[in-house]
């Protein structure tokens, strides 16, 4: 303990680079046993066989976990309920509605897929609850196709019906007048038919290969002269827009034609001389996995970009088709991708429902949530109205805590940055991109720093999940531009969030560092809740120095001062607390933990929670996704209590809070309670030293777990209880729009 921080795990002459295979009874550092929730599946599903469904000696009950796979599902149900919620403003309701599509495509291509690889491998180790893979995988799509069925019809039933009161109408051909369909079929002469590629199936031509996401049409075609109806596969191009929109209604109504519905009313036009029969709608999802040997792998960029290149080969693992195709184009559909009838989602409605991004995008602000705009962090404003802030200077004086997507993102990391760029003393720039933007202000700022003669390193996670080939194509930009770049250690992703300014000041050097909770992206700095520290203190900046050195090169760094760094230190520095408020509680003191992630799997550290709660520590655990913890079991987790809020913002920030006899201990990072985030990723979290940034934290999480504020409360058998409003049915406090408040009269009041 130096100055009341944070110190590491015991001294080791392990590296980041190094990762020994440990046993249970072994003090270790790793576990062998979602900003991505689906990243790693092998690593998450290599339960320690020890802990797979067995009971303790300690008394530990066998059946004390939740299976990770349906509680994600329970997550994404949670979505769609907000999509569902006739009180949340309608197009608000269709992003979530199309948030739930998204991400119920990315648990298919990712872990059903890898469910299914296990299966085929002959990997059958048990899961977390000691289901074997098989008897998850039948639970798991089970509850997935009843999610789906009862998304759909959420989208075309009641969603459907608010719209068209809201005057929008999504419509189909039947709805227009012979007028409309002749101006749309002239329109699809004129935009659309040349960009079809219609595919013929017959023993000249094998069934064409079906892109994973890809919409199609599957038409039964009758050739003259032939006695047997042909089969034809016709792609709905992604390149044009999911709904075209027609000209205003006499009453102002927009409208909107699904454009699979624009080419199936006009397939005369691209099966010219053939009589059209029947067509249906059908879509498929694939494995899109990507696994890379990095142990044999001399050049990562191009092994990494040829796995990619395979991708979309992978095997289908999912059909959705509409609900009245026929038998035997279903048949023909089956036997062709090699699936089985489980495999296959009959569905009401539209098929790919991330079509309602679109509709969500309709300029229209009285359907949508107040709007707030970031304020600037008081300790970053200027003086002066004219004058250009100094960020440095403004550290100097003290340590800065920013929330977004409260407080801006642009005007707090994006422009030291640039302010650092810009500046003839900064010296060096250190920066790990984990995901960013498609126009990222930060890597430009990044290669104007190169360009002016600066030291500019960065570090680039190319494998960071459906981000690799962003990713790649940023890391060649930032080399052709002189930016030292390198791709962190072999085996271990880097998702840190860190950032490292060296600047010469009155002839010494200073360190300006920058931890935080979210990714470098202005982006989805505006939806994604996250904290940040800025800070000049020598002992952060020689962390951070030493851990680049680490990450770069072949540095061995045997503790950090105010970090816990993944994988040598973390575990061990969050279970040695937990351990602390145990001790404290059996001793009859006060004793509380309090977490905000976004995932706990972890059993190691559950297990350790429900050793905390039988001592009696009060447990509060802030959740956004997976929780394989049950709360609330008498004699085993009666102090745990498990919030979870989906709402305006997505709730993306990590809070590791230890009372510690009223030293409180607080730390932000970029770490879940995750085997892959602490055994298999290089994670950072940093210890807050103010008082007043651990205890605005402190009444931040005070807010999010009181009955007042909406939320769902997790129950004991893994089902979630969603309370948003009060027995007299008024609404509870919503956190995200009273945060806002909140930053925004603190500022006019001068504060923090």
């Amino acid at each position: 303990m130096t100055d009341g921080t944070a110190t590491s795990a015991p001294a080791s002459s392990e590296t980041l680079r190094e990762r020994p295979a440990r046993t249970l009874g072994e003090e270790r550092s790793f576990h062998d046993a979602n900003e991505a929730d689906f990243d790693d599946y092998d690593d998450e599903s290599s339960w320690s066989a020890e802990l797979q469904g067995t009971a303790t000696e300690d008394g530990l009950p066998a059946d004390r976990f939740l299976d990770r796979e349906l509680s994600w599902l329970a997550f994404n149900e949670r979505v769609l309920e907000m999509g569902e919620d006739p009180r949340v403003p309608l197009l608000e309701r269709a992003n979530f509605l199309a948030i739930f599509a998204s991400n119920l495509d990315e648990f298919f291509m990712v872990r059903v897929a890898g469910l299914k690889r296990r299966i085929a491998t002959g990997l059958a180790v048990p899961t977390n609850v000691g289901r074997s893979p098989q008897e998850l995988l039948h639970a798991v799509v089970q509850r997935a196709h009843d999610l789906q069925l009862r998304h759909a019809l959420a989208a075309r039933e009641s969603f459907q019906v608010d719209l068209g009161e809201a005057g929008i109408h999504v419509v189909t051909w039947h709805d227009l007048t012979d007028e409309e369909r002749e101006a749309m079929s002239a329109r699809f002469e004129a935009e659309i038919f040349p960009v079809l590629m219609p595919l013929a199936v017959d023993p000249a031509h094998p069934f064409p290969y079906i892109s994973g996401l890809s919409l199609n049409l599957a038409v039964r075609v009758q050739v003259p002269g032939e006695e047997e109806p042909q089969f034809a596969r016709l792609k709905v191009p992604a390149v044009l827009p999911r709904f075209i929109e027609l000209p205003r209604a006499a009453d102002g109504a927009q409208r909107f034609l699904p454009l699979e519905a624009l080419i199936a009313n006009n397939l005369d036009e691209v099966f010219s001389g053939m009589g059209i029969i029947d067509h249906h709608v059908f879509r498929v999802t694939r494995n899109e996995d990507v696994s890379i040997d990095e142990d044999d792998t001399e050049n990562l960029i191009s092994a990494l970009e040829e796995e990619l290149s395979r991708r979309k080969f992978g095997p289908p693992i999912r059909l959705e088709v509409a609900e009245d195709i026929d038998a035997d184009t279903l048949d023909l559909l089956v036997d062709e991708l090699g699936i089985t009838e489980h495999e296959v989602y009959r569905l009401p409605g539209l098929l790919d429902l991330t079509g309602l991004f679109q509709i969500a995008g309709i300029d229209r602000p009285d359907l949508r949530y107040t709007k707030r705009v970031p304020v600037t962090a008081t300790p970053f404003l200027p003086g002066d109205q004219d004058e250009k802030p100094d960020l440095f200077a403004a550290i100097t004086r003290k340590d800065v805590l920013v929330h977004h997507p409260y407080e801006s993102f642009a005007t707090s990391v994006q422009a030291l940055l640039e302010q650092a760029a810009d500046d003839p003393d900064v010296l060096a720039i250190k920066q790990t991109l984990y995901r960013t933007s498609g126009d990222s202000p930060v890597v430009a700022a990044l290669i104007r720093a190169a360009a002016a003669g600066k030291q500019v390193l960065a570090l680039v996670e190319v494998k960071a999940r459906f981000d690799e080939q962003a990713n790649i194509r940023w890391a060649k930009q930032l080399e052709r531009a002189g930016v030292h770049v390198v791709y962190g250690i072999v085996g271990l992703k880097t998702h840190c969030k860190l950032m490292l300014i060296v600047r010469r000041e009155q002839g010494r050097l200073r360190h300006y560092c920058h931890i935080g909770t979210g990714n470098y992206n202005p982006k989805t700095s505006r939806i994604y809740e996250d904290f940040g520290l800025f800070t000049d203190n020598d002992q952060v900046g020689r962390d951070i120095t030493r851990l680049f050195n680490e990450l770069s090169g072949y540095a061995k760094e045997k503790s950090y001062q105010r970090l816990l760094v993944a994988p040598r230190h973390l575990r061990k520095g969050l279970l040695d607390r937990i351990e602390r408020e145990t001790e404290a509680a059996r001793a009859g003191r006060r004793a509380r933990i309090r977490f905000k992630i976004n995932a706990i799997v972890d059993e190691q550290l559950i297990d350790a929670l429900y050793r905390a709660s039988r001592a009696g520590v009060e447990v509060q655990i802030w959740v956004r996704g997976i929780c394989s913890i049950k709360p609330g079991v008498p004699g085993l987790s009666e102090n745990i209590t498990v919030r979870s809020i989906v709402g305006r913002y997505l709730e993306h920030s990590r809070v590791f809070a230890f009372w510690n006899d009223g030293a409180e201990e607080v730390f932000i990072g970029s770490a879940d309670m995750m085997h892959r985030n602490l055994d298999r990723r290089v994670e950072a979290l940093i210890q807050l030293t103010s008082t007043e940034h651990m205890r605005d934290i402190s009444q931040h999480f005070d807010r999010a777990m009181s009955p007042q504020t909406a939320s769902w409360w997790a129950e004991p058998d893994g089902t979630w209880t969603r309370r948003f409003y009060d027995d007299e049915g008024a609404p509870l406090d919503d956190l995200h729009r009273d945060r806002m408040i909140q930053i925004q009269r603190r500022k006019r009041a001068g504060g923090r």
